[in-house]
């Protein structure tokens, strides 16, 4: 079983799942710096259940995130256990608030048996750089890392309520822990959720992000609650052969 866990410690709770296939470098075309309006949730202590197929495999766990913003700057972490494995994973995202929203400076992840990964956004040179050493980029504006993301789409989400429709589309630029690519989320529209009994059922926006074509990068869904403050409430990440892994709010504590 504890080999079969290995690709849900990739998940890395809230972005960090997707496949690294990737280019070296991305062209000025594949590199958005859009500024947005951003209106950030409230800091909280958010608990999630995981459940899971791998390779015929039924996986079940839980996962904590704290996030944290104000004073100009901010923190989010991530931790995701298994039962009879413990801790798969562990991320954290920090750095500042600009005009863009979200501004990391760092963003480590640590894998289940495997040593811990980072990308530093050095803001002085206006460079992101890995610690393998193989690949740098630009920082040109509204860059992100697989864990902020999702808090920077819901600040994007709170500010542009209006325009946050179907059918919409918002393009990112997202950082991971050996390189980066440009992603882009596609409102799918509004959908009823179930989630823990301390919250019930909750309207949620429902937002796609699809691998592009020829890519084996998962698929994400993500379900906003504008009733809970646009916290994600729900994230299910499915691979090419239909294996998912889903996580489920159970509980929040603002803070």
């Amino acid at each position: 079983m504890i080999k079969n866990t290995l690709k849900l410690a990739a998940s890395g709770l809230m972005l960090a799942a997707l496949a690294n296939v990737h280019a070296f470098a991305a062209p000025d075309d594949d590199h958005p710096a859009v500024k947005r309006a951003v209106d950030f949730p409230p800091s909280a202590d958010l608990t999630y259940s995981i459940s899971a197929r791998q390779r015929g495999f039924n996986l079940n766990g839980d996962a904590t995130l704290t996030w944290r913003v104000g004073g100009g700057k901010y923190s989010i972490g991530a931790e995701s256990r298994v039962a009879l494995v413990g801790k798969l994973t562990e991320n954290h995202s920090q750095g500042t608030v600009d005009s863009y929203g979200l501004a990391p400076t760092e963003f480590t992840e640590k894998r289940f048996r495997k040593s811990q990964e980072s990308a530093s956004f050095e803001r002085d040179s206006k460079t992101i750089t890995f610690s393998d050493g193989k690949h740098t980029y630009p920082i040109k504006g509204g860059e992100q890392d697989r864990v902020s993301i999702s808090w920077q789409l819901s600040a994007v989400a709170r500010a542009a309520k209006d325009k946050f429709k179907p059918g919409s589309e918002w393009q990112f630029f997202v950082v991971g822990p050996r390189d980066a690519d440009p992603w882009t989320f596609r409102v799918v529209g509004r959908e009823k959720v179930q989630v823990g009994a301390a919250i019930g059922t909750v309207d949620a926006v429902h937002v796609l992000r699809e691998p592009p074509p020829g890519s084996k990068a998962q698929t994400l869904d993500l379900w906003l609650a504008p009733s809970q403050e646009w916290y994600p409430v729900k994230l299910r990440f499915t691979d090419n052969d239909r294996d998912y892994i889903e996580q489920v709010l159970e509980r929040v504590v603002k803070k």
